[in-house]
């Protein structure tokens, strides 16, 4: 593991990014804060294209739909298109569709335009009504969130309907003087009141975006890394899918969590995290070590 956080270059680190490929970029804290893009991302987006280094867009936030990503994405000069954006709102209808065949109906914490990515997969949402059973209850990062439709959610949950999340975060990183409450905190909040958990929990860290990208474009696990801002995550996924696991400090995760992380990883044979095989400021100094090590 780099723990030096720093621009030099160890044999070690120059071979494993040598044969790196690809980047699984994390979106939020990771080339972007919010609404606000990174000085240094268009930059580094062109400098991997020119190196010939792939990449695409992952997130863990089911907020915005594909098509409201890429819009996004664009107003920051980004280019993306569905072929090279993964989100866990489609990890769920992929899941709902595989093991609930005969689902139609849902009932979803979630923004609109995430509602909006499941009725365009043929599904339809619920009211806040005791009588409007749901197929399947999917609980979601929810911005637009109401207490009733919460409470109804957790009124679901203790009914033994289907139970899934989207996602594990217990936080969206954030700019502004605020916590944004996300998915694993609204999972707590229901456990505590029912005392169930979701029976799936989806993103990262399962590593199933992750593989569809190396099965896409015929990877290696190690010619795959996966970044972003977050231990419990973004280089979790990495460690579960035996990819190469970069943690960028631009977003949620300091330098002292992450070498507290390794240190613990040290010392613990089955450590509760698994450490970064990289730690960088950004993807600025990720890119400047990839040109490096790929001899541009």
């Amino acid at each position: 593991m780099n723990q030096n956080y720093n621009k030099t270059l160890t044999p070690e680190l120059r071979e494993m990014l040598g044969k790196v490929k690809h980047l699984a970029l994390d979106m939020d804290g990771t080339i972007y804060m919010e609404n606000n893009i990174f000085p240094f991302t268009l930059g580094f987006l062109s400098d991997m294209r020119k190196a010939g280094i792939g990449y695409s867009f992952l997130t863990n936030n089911p907020t915005k739909s594909v098509q409201d990503y890429i819009d996004k994405l664009g107003k920051m000069g980004i280019k993306a298109t569905e072929d090279n954006m993964y989100t866990t709102s489609l990890e769920a209808i992929d899941y709902i569709k595989e093991n609930y065949p005969s689902a139609k109906r849902l009932f979803m914490l979630g923004t609109p335009s995430m509602a909006g990515q499941f009725a365009k997969a043929g599904f339809e949402a619920c009211a806040d009504d005791p009588d409007d059973r749901p197929d399947v209850l999917v609980l979601a990062f929810d911005t637009t969130l109401t207490y009733s439709r919460f409470c109804r959610a957790a009124w679901w949950a203790s009914q033994g309907v289907p139970y899934i999340a989207t996602n594990p975060d217990r936080v969206c990183p954030t700019d502004q003087r605020t916590i944004l409450i996300d998915c694993g905190s609204l999972q707590q909040a229901i456990f505590h009141a029912t005392g169930r958990r979701p029976d799936i929990v989806l993103g990262k860290p399962d590593p199933t975006m992750l593989y569809g990208i190396m099965k896409k474009h015929g990877l290696k696990a190690e010619e795959i890394a996966m970044v972003g801002d977050r231990i419990y995550t973004d280089t979790a996924m990495a460690h579960n899918a035996h990819a190469v696991g970069v943690l960028v400090l631009s977003g949620e995760t300091t330098l002292e969590t992450a070498l507290k992380v390794a240190e613990d990883a040290k010392n613990n044979p089955a450590p509760q995290l698994y450490p970064p095989e990289v730690i960088v400021r950004d993807i600025r100094e990720l890119g400047d070590l990839l040109l490096e090590s790929h001899g541009i």
